[in-house]
């Protein structure tokens, strides 16, 4: 476990919950400690202790400048240990992360990581017989349809637990 509590700025995907909601609450470490099925805009974000007036400003300042949009979970794709939704389009989500990442380069998308930065709505983690069992199970009531409307702020406790803290909400087109 971490020293520092975490946060964390996520798209909350409610639409996918009664999907996804079991499979992210056996096979997904999020899932397990209180975090909705989500598309990630960055992680880890700030440490909870840093969070302040002036942060929330700034954040719902550069969220404001982004419009709400649709977007549709089609598809479950793979990567090594880890099943996925796929959403499409990515865009509006990787220009998020990108806008984000800048304006706070101290916080790189998943610690820096990753080259590139996938948006994915994780549904387990696990060996390839637990991915081909997502898929089965979920693969013939895709499509998903979703509109991220706000950025949700996600704040870790001393004991490893996600809470919702503040929405950011999107601006309008």
């Amino acid at each position: 476990m971490r020293l520092v509590p975490e946060s964390a700025l996520i798209v909350e995907v409610p639409e996918a919950e009664p999907l996804v909601g079991d499979w992210r609450a056996k096979h997904d470490w999020s899932g397990q400690r209180g975090v909705p099925a989500h598309i990630t805009v960055l992680y880890p974000f700030t440490p909870t202790e840093k969070i302040d007036e002036r942060l929330h400003a700034e954040l719902r300042k550069l969220f404001g400048t982004y419009p709400a949009f649709s977007f549709s979970l089609p598809r479950v794709a793979r990567f090594p240990d880890v099943a996925w939704l796929a959403p499409e389009p990515a865009e509006p989500f990787k220009a998020l992360t990108d806008a984000i990442a800048s304006q706070y380069p101290d916080y790189p998308p998943y610690e820096g990581v990753h080259e590139e930065v996938i948006p994915h709505l994780t549904v387990a983690e696990g060996a390839v017989d637990l991915q081909d069992a997502v898929e089965t199970a979920i693969a013939p009531s895709l499509p998903i349809e979703a509109r991220a409307t706000t950025i949700s702020l996600f704040l870790e406790d001393e004991t490893g637990w996600w809470n919702r803290g503040e929405r950011y909400p999107l601006g309008r087109p």
